[in-house]
């Protein structure tokens, strides 16, 4: 990171500031994780983006250069915009026919309820949109959200995402999930979210009774390194498991997080000892301020290239691109199958094997 953390004092220092969400450049200081000499930067940095760092991440930052603090703590770098960034990088705003909905794909749609988060990641395609000003619904704007999906029989999942529906009070919670498992056509039901590793207390049983429906109910919970997955990380999935809800994972590839073979194996084993199956690996979205974590996509599909046949098939993600503008994702991962040589096929090690 930039010289603003560089010259952080260490982390061992004034560890009282712990125990609650860590907001303002003063809370940085004084939990150690930056020097006085910082509060300008980080002040313009905030101006700009909101901070946020929850004790239960907070617990695992060793230092303020770490692979967890890397994705809370604010860098100046965030104030530089790259020619190819954007505010909008998978054009949410030009896919919203009403507040709160995102419809990109004809069989389902996002429903943004609010724009809170547990703690705000440096990196997120969102970050000009999500704080503490919450975003919130409205009763009459989540009414009205509710019968553009009613209106709509083509849609068959609705993806609850944000912000973090699960920092929604557990009544909210239920209202939407009870609301949309009485539309006939809504098949499946899934929840984007940090809390599980970012605030675990959080799920509580009040949380988990709102997210009983009929319908197919999925949680797909984001963590993008391996020391995120605590015993108390696993204690709330399990939790979610146990009400019969599986879970998935997405992440995001990430300089100087889990850009290396084995950081990234470490993180898709932490997921499969947490009963979390691997779904998404997400190329880096360009949005404003977040050039320095990115990571080529030819390294991506190198890395991948060479966990094949070191880590077993259900810890496989499917490494995907968000194109720019609103199109989908489409998959990227390394390919195998020589077009140029009908018949011949790469090994993860890049030799050439012949098939019939």
């Amino acid at each position: 990171m930039d010289d603003m953390v560089k010259t952080a004092p260490q982390h061992s220092a004034k560890r009282s500031a712990k125990r609650h969400t860590l907001r303002t450049p003063s809370d940085l200081i004084e939990a150690g994780l930056a020097a006085e000499a910082d509060r300008a930067t980080l002040e313009a940095v905030g101006e700009r983006f909101t901070m946020a760092i929850p004790p239960a991440f907070h617990d695992l930052i060793t230092h303020p250069d770490d692979p967890i603090a890397r994705q809370v703590i604010p860098d100046a770098r965030e104030l530089v915009t790259l020619p190819h960034e954007d505010a909008d990088p998978i054009g949410d705003d030009a896919l919203s026919p009403v507040p709160g909905i995102v419809h990109r794909y004809a069989d389902r749609a996002l429903l943004k309820p609010l724009l809170v988060c547990p703690l705000y990641c440096r990196f997120c395609f969102r970050r000009e949109h999500v704080g503490p000003g919450g975003g919130l619904l409205s009763d009459t704007q989540l009414e009205a959200a509710l019968d553009w999906v009613r209106q709509h029989p083509d849609i068959r999942e609705i993806i609850l995402t944000g912000g973090d529906p699960l920092m929604l009070a557990p009544r909210r919670l239920k209202h939407i999930v009870q609301s949309l498992s009485c539309i006939p056509h809504i098949e499946t039901i899934r929840i984007h979210s940090r809390v599980p590793v970012a605030d675990p207390a959080r799920m509580t049983e009040d949380l988990l009774d709102a997210m009983e429906t009929d319908r197919a109910m999925w949680l797909v919970v984001h963590a993008n390194h391996a020391s995120e997955l605590t015993p108390q990380a696993a204690k709330a999935i399990r939790a979610v498991l146990s009400r019969a809800i599986p879970v998935l994972s997405q992440s995001v590839l990430l300089r100087g997080v889990n850009d290396t073979v084995e950081s990234l194996e470490a993180l898709l084993r932490a997921f499969l000892k947490a009963r979390v199956k691997p779904y998404y690996l997400h190329h880096l979205d360009a949005a404003a301020g977040t050039g320095h974590f990115h990571v080529p996509v030819a390294e991506g599909q190198a890395l991948l290239r060479q966990l094949r046949g070191r880590v077993t098939g259900p810890a496989w993600p499917t490494y995907v691109l968000d194109i720019p503008g609103g199109r989908g994702k489409v998959p990227i991962g390394p390919e195998y199958l020589d077009s140029a040589s009908p018949g011949t096929v790469s090994t993860p090690d890049g030799e050439a094997c012949s098939f019939t």
